[in-house]
């Protein structure tokens, strides 16, 4: 199966839909909170590892103690997993942190507040530009 095939794809997508919804409704860890998210899931072509990738809000504590709840609870996590999602093998998790949505949120707060500093053109100026 190569990487970029359709079938590969699909599995990436089934594994991701399958593990944000254990984590969501099965993980009882306090450390694992709500603002716990997975973003992207990139499963190996032979189906022995899979990176996924997680996204927490909240301080860099906050973020330490949900990864740890997640390593924690890896073996829970692979056996539901094996339950739900029907694969050949079942792939070993390996949790790694994905910041993008904070760094989006940031960059556009940035957008915004220059956006906000600006003066006001009129639409004629603005056309005038053109």
């Amino acid at each position: 199966m190569r990487k970029n095939s359709i079938k590969h794809s699909r599995i990436n997508g089934e594994v991701q839909r399958a593990l944000s919804k254990i984590i969501a409704e099965e993980v009882h860890d306090p450390r694992v909170g709500m603002m716990t998210s997975v973003t992207d899931v990139e499963v190996a072509t032979d189906l022995k590892t899979c990176k996924v990738y997680i996204s927490v809000l909240g301080n860099d504590e906050t973020k330490k103690a949900a990864f740890e709840g997640l390593k924690r609870a890896e073996g829970f996590l692979r056996s539901r997993l094996a339950q739900t999602v029907n694969l050949r093998n079942t792939p070993e998790l390996r949790f790694l942190r994905d910041d993008s949505l904070e760094y989006g949120a940031k960059m556009s707060q940035m957008i915004d507040e220059v956006v906000s500093a600006m003066p006001d053109r009129s639409c004629e100026e603005q056309q005038e530009d053109l």
